[in-house]
């Protein structure tokens, strides 16, 4: 069976192949940090939605379907505007531009409705986890980590390493 899943797994992208290998061992129900790693993977943190109208994203989630959200909060380090929805799981992080060098214009320009921009998950220890997934040959966005929206570290990761999702770490 084993030959079977490395056969399977050749083809696919590197955080792919992570996720199959993990789905078939036996351990991976029981930890979720990658095996013989020193960091763990965590929860899911957030799902970053990007807007055009920020008042009128706000106002669904808020009044039409009855979520709690938080005040707008610049971030002009990250060029944008955020706005969190509480799910009770998980959060949504509704982004706005923030200034003429925001990626999250650019991301607009090309999805004039908005859309899914990138997932959130927690990491137990980020700086140990990006100096595994460099030699793991998953390419950073930054040289460095950068304090997020909730006031910790965070990386992301390239989306053409991660099946086209843009993945952002974020310290636990």
């Amino acid at each position: 069976m084993a030959s079977g899943i490395l056969k399977v797994a050749a083809g696919l992208s590197r955080c792919s192949r992570l996720t199959l290998l993990r789905s078939h061992s036996t351990t991976a129900h029981l930890r979720q940090g990658v095996p013989g790693s020193l960091w763990k993977l965590g929860r899911l943190n957030h799902i970053a939605i990007a807007v055009p109208d920020m008042e009128k994203a706000t106002a669904l989630y808020r009044d039409v379907l009855g979520a709690t959200v938080s005040g707008q909060v610049p971030l002009p380090e990250h060029g944008v505007y955020t706005v969190f929805v509480e799910l009770g799981n998980t959060k949504l992080e509704l982004l706005h531009p923030l200034g003429e060098k925001s990626p999250i214009a650019g991301f607009l320009q090309k999805n004039k409705s908005g859309g899914m921009h990138h997932i959130c998950i927690e990491v137990d220890d980020i700086n140990t986890a990006i100096e595994d997934l460099k030699k793991k040959n998953i390419r950073m966005l930054s040289a460095e980590p950068r304090i997020g929206a909730h006031g910790k570290p965070v990386m992301f990761l390239h989306p053409k390493d991660c099946d086209g999702v843009l993945v952002e770490l974020e310290e636990a």
